[in-house]
């Protein structure tokens, strides 16, 4: 069993920390579905995608937000009331901070939110979670035994929409709310599911509609979004408290007999049992609690895929399960390159073995002239396949499933698909996407796509087109190459297998031959570009071509490549995605689209990219493994920062680093989780 001293235990706030950061840091409970709960610690919702419940519904759905916000406030007397939450609303009023030094702290226990207040005698405890698999959202206040007889009220705030849909168009006119005891059904007006609710203790709805009509979400007008709308609310639940009495509510969209099935007490013990019996799995997490942090993280992005119904009934009739990954929270559905990237660290080195095997088969379910989706769009079950590395890192993720599970059943029905991507490289598919056969080497581009995983793309313009041959495109076409090679051979296939040694030895010799720039002792970015000539760049991208399991590099070349990206690129959290110094470098990742799209790939650093550059520089420092952990040390202050117990997608390129972009990001975790799973086991 896992020592109960092990189980993680995350600060995010402690009283005497500055108030403000009840405003930057956030939380964050998922259902495996894709569905998820998030907020401030401090209650306002400064982002359009903070909210109570946001369920995961079936296409062309997707993702909704079905309750937003809750205004909390504990009456001791008459006369004596406590606000909880903050809010923040327009015309002039400054925002709604909690009550002052009520809140004593927030922490993450074993991945669970608490928040913990204490005032005056007062001791109330909150916990939020969603029971796996559920779209529902358990709500729940404990009054300490020595605390007074106190009532709580509740203003639940709605606005039924997409969670990334607009904030500024109005609320509907024709709610209903229908009340059975303490069970209250809330609709729209519109053919979605209710909002149900269950009331627990000695509750009521008191009937006081309001419309809510300048809420302000404060970082979407910073990220140049529109930023101000109106909810409704159909009242607010009272509830008398006793001393010791455990109270809230249920929010949820399934059916009543679903949502009945559980107490909270059963609901909390259910997710603690759940996420207890991860923490054993994993093995290594019960004896470093960081690490044991990054499991619960890790376990918020491997989900069932719900809002695609008709693909998981395709998958399931194979009698398989369909398996995904969401790439980041909030706003990011699964992506083929992020999925593939975090497999390792998301499910191999958590232990979660069938789960991979699912991810990889779903994915493989997919495939389309030789090529696994990009990104399959919020609500729509049909993928979209503009790139070109997200299938040379679907050999990566076999490869490392392969070495961990030795699933030869998986393998064997994989490999003919394998046989043909390359086939389909070979001979050209979309996009541009071929082998060059000049030069053996793997060239892609197409007018205004953006094919590689520096993407960025607004009004059209694509910030970094990267059209030609590309770095780590070609590295990760040998490593390719080398793993199918592998794998035929071992299949008795000797003529595929002769096949694949005779592209790889091609690339490989011209890849030497072409990407080395000798006048700044590095990799050329890209080159035979489309506009011609070399991109002589400094990116992390040359990184790769010495990291990967089968590197193509030349041996005599690894330091001065580790040296060069070291010197260059590295910071405390991940790697510059370009040098200081050069003509588009940009030091923060900040302002509206177009400002964020520009410095989205010219600097701002990557977390996800500090597991490629442990492992290059490694291979040039063997048994240096004390000191490689020190390229770690700034992610675990980081766990406590911006979203509690995750890591960010990006962050600024300059001290102090701020973090930017998605709040939790699966590849972020995955690599830190992996790099450091990697390293306590040296």
């Amino acid at each position: 069993m896992t020592d109960p001293q092990l189980i993680p235990v995350q600060v995010g706030w402690r009283r005497g920390d500055a108030r403000d950061e009840l405003l930057a840091r956030e939380w964050l409970v998922t259902n495996g579905l894709g569905g998820y709960g998030s907020g401030t610690i401090g209650g306002a919702a400064t982002r359009r995608f903070h909210g109570k419940l946001i369920a995961a519904l079936p296409a062309p759905l997707g993702r909704f937000m079905m309750l937003n916000h809750l205004e909390e406030s504990i009456e001791t007397a008459p006369g004596v009331s406590y606000k909880l939450s903050g809010d923040e609303h327009g015309g002039g009023k400054e925002i709604g901070f909690p009550e002052p030094d009520f809140l004593e702290s927030f922490t993450l226990e074993c991945g669970i939110p608490v928040w913990r207040y204490e005032k005056n005698g007062v001791r109330v405890e909150k916990r939020v979670a969603m029971p796996h698999l559920q779209n529902t959202t358990y709500i729940i206040y404990r009054l300490s035994k020595a605390s007074p007889p106190a009532t709580l009220r509740l203003r639940p705030s709605l606005k039924f929409r997409p969670h990334e849909g607009l904030v500024s168009e109005d609320v509907s006119t024709s709610w209903s709310v229908k009340t059975n005891g303490r069970e209250v059904e809330i609709s729209d007006g519109r053919d979605l599911k209710p909002l149900r609710l269950i009331l627990i203790g000695d509750a009521r709805l008191v009937d006081d509609p309001q419309r809510l009509p300048h809420v302000i979400y404060r970082i979407e007008r910073r990220r140049g979004y529109e930023y101000e709308g109106p909810l409704w609310s159909p009242g607010v639940i009272e509830i008398r408290m006793k001393p010791g009495d455990t109270v809230g509510i249920v929010a949820s969209v399934e059916e009543w007999d679903v949502i009945r099935a559980m107490t909270p007490d059963e609901c909390f013990a259910a997710e603690q049992s759940r996420r207890t019996r991860l923490l054993e799995i994993a093995g290594q997490a019960q004896q470093d609690t960081c690490i044991a942090q990054l499991v619960l993280a890790a376990d918020q992005f491997l989900i069932r895929p719900g809002t695609r119904a008709a693909d998981t009934a395709r998958v399931v009739a194979t009698g398989d399960e369909a398996r995904t990954v969401i790439a980041g929270y909030h706003w990011f559905t699964d992506w083929g390159r992020d999925t593939m990237i975090s497999l390792e660290g998301l499910t191999l080195v958590t232990r979660r073995y069938r789960e991979a095997g699912s991810i990889l088969r779903t994915f493989a379910s997919y495939i389309r002239d030789g090529l696994i989706p990009n990104l399959f769009p919020e609500g729509d079950s049909g993928g979209l396949y503009h790139t070109a590395d997200a299938t040379m890192w679907f050999f990566h993720a076999i490869n490392r499933f392969v070495d961990y599970t030795n699933d030869q059943e998986t393998l064997r029905g994989l490999l003919p698909k394998l046989v043909d991507i390359i086939d389909h490289h070979v001979a050209g598919t979309h996009f541009n996407i071929r082998v060059d056969p000049k030069d053996g080497l793997l060239s892609q581009g197409a007018e205004g796509y953006q094919l590689t995983w520096m993407d960025a793309k607004v009004d059209g313009w694509v910030v970094t087109p990267r059209r030609g041959k590309a770095v780590e495109i070609n590295a990760l076409y040998y490593n390719a190459l080398r793993v199918l090679q592998r794998y035929l051979d071992e299949a008795g296939d000797q003529k595929n297998a002769l096949r694949m040694e005779e592209l790889a030895l091609r690339a490989r010799q011209s890849f030497n031959a072409r990407f080395w720039n000798e006048k700044t002792q590095c990799l050329f970015d890209v080159v035979d570009q489309d506009s011609g000539g070399d991109d002589p760049a400094v990116r992390p991208n040359q990184i790769l071509a010495l990291s990967l399991p089968h590197p193509v590099l030349e041996e005599s070349r690894w330091h001065a490549v580790v040296e060069k990206v070291q010197s260059t690129l590295l910071t405390p959290v991940g790697l510059r995605s370009l040098s200081p110094g050069s003509p588009d470098y940009k030091p923060r990742y900040d302002g509206d689209l177009r400002s964020r799209d520009a410095a989205y790939h010219q600097g701002t650093v990557w977390a996800w990219l500090i597991g490629p550059f442990i492992d290059a520089w490694l291979r040039v420092n063997p048994g240096e493994h004390q000191k490689a952990r020190a390229f770690l040390s700034g992610f675990e202050k980081e766990l406590g920062q911006t979203c509690i117990g995750s890591f960010s997608e990006v962050f600024d390129a300059e001290a102090p680093y701020h973090a930017r972009g998605c709040v939790a990001q699966a590849w972020s975790v995955a690599e830190v989780l992996r790099s450091m799973e990697k390293l306590a086991r040296s």
